[in-house]
């Protein structure tokens, strides 16, 4: 027998961060694993407890979660440990009260058709948040918001594996801590390494008789685009369910942060920039037009202030299109909106963080004011 009897079989080539993220850039992984149901991914969880810190703040925990891959920036050298894609989908509904129903969505399940899935059955409190990519999963994180709404709002509970005490458990919307764009899901992530890994989350809407109307539009934008009075008393500023959707699309769409395989103002991971809360004193040195929104109090009781990160960034003279110069074409700001960092067709990660240093440093120059990533940034950083 000679080695002519033996077919040779080409090793499988790895799959790259490129192919399964919205900004499209990314090296590739050591091992991926799909998960097609969640026995899978607890079978995979159980073989990766959670390590030391010491090992997670090195970046060196040999394993890393993926949903819908929107709100990830993976070195172009890749990730060498384990992907697990959570692939599994689902959604179930219990009326619990006279007007309200509970919904339960599985942790890979796309985020948009869940909102969708929700407004076609005439259930009230998801449909400002159309539009937003990534799953379900991820939504909780870092409590996603858009025009006026966040998921904690209406988010009742989810089922997650602590890989610290190796079991499951259900975290209340209490015990998740919710701020603006934080949870302790995201406190407990750690250089890209989670505590916890989200399985199903679960959402307390409202269903009433006669025409399904949205909750109180609370963003000034989204109701001058539905004919809405943004000072009107919160029950005058109701519209029906389908048409704040499509409203919310709209919108999204006009700021490239509704994803189109045409659109390179969508290769992007959303906002690349959180706005930054600062002291209100720290705030009073900013132009008198820079958007201010109180935000509470820190530990001290000064009050606090939220800014506009697009505003600063586009203040600072970093327009829209910014940065294309710096990495010859490959990347730049948006050229619809100064909060997206885009890939142009063949950016690298690099090419993204080179944008997204120069806008951040051009802030902190400009205004003193530090922008911070929105984005989980594995292997790399700011």
């Amino acid at each position: 027998m000679t080695t002519a009897d033996f077919p040779i079989v080409a090793p499988a080539a790895p799959r790259l961060f490129s192919q399964h993220t919205t900004a499209r850039v990314g090296g590739p992984a050591g091992d991926w694993i799909v998960a097609e149901n969640e026995h899978d991914a607890l079978d995979v969880l159980q073989a990766h407890p959670l390590p030391a810190d010491s090992v997670r703040e090195a970046g060196e925990d040999t394993l890393l979660v993926l949903g819908g891959g929107s709100n990830l920036l993976v070195a172009d050298a890749g990730f060498g440990g384990t992907v697990l894609q959570l692939a599994f989908s689902g959604i179930s509904a219990e009326p619990v009260e006279t007007e309200a129903v509970e919904i339960t969505v599985a942790a890979g399940h796309d985020w948009d058709a869940v909102v969708a899935w929700t407004v076609e059955r005439g259930l009230t409190g998801l449909e400002a948040l159309s539009g937003i990519p990534g799953a379900a999963g991820a939504t909780p994180v870092q409590n996603v918001g858009a025009y006026g709404a966040e998921v904690s709002q209406t988010l009742v509970d989810a089922r997650v594996w602590d890989r610290a005490e190796e079991e499951l458990v259900v975290l209340s919307a209490e015990q998740m801590q919710f701020g603006y764009r934080d949870s302790v899901l995201k406190r407990t992530t750690v250089a890209g390494s989670p505590r916890y890994v989200v399985l199903s989350v679960r959402f307390r809407l409202t269903h009433r008789a006669g025409e399904a109307l949205s909750a109180p539009v609370r963003y000034a934008e989204l109701a001058r685009t539905l004919g809405l009075d943004p000072e009107a008393p919160e029950d005058q500023r109701r519209a029906p369910l389908q048409k704040v959707r499509n409203a919310v699309l709209q919108l999204r769409a006009g700021k490239g942060m509704v994803l189109d395989e045409q659109d390179h103002d969508t290769w992007s991971t959303g906002s690349f920039f959180t706005n930054p809360i600062v002291p209100a004193s720290a705030a009073a040195q900013l132009p008198p037009q820079a958007p201010q929104f109180p935000a509470g109090t820190d530990d001290d009781g000064e009050p606090l202030v939220k800014l506009s990160a697009a505003w600063l960034i586009d203040r600072a003279g970093c327009g829209r299109g910014f940065g294309a110069d710096l990495v010859d074409g490959r990347a730049s700001l948006s050229t619809k909106h100064t909060l997206a960092v885009t890939n142009r067709g063949d950016a690298r990660t690099e090419d993204l963080l080179t944008v997204a240093r120069a806008a951040r440093d051009r802030v902190r120059q400009t205004f003193g004011i530090t922008l911070h990533p929105e984005p989980v940034l594995i292997g790399c950083s700011l």
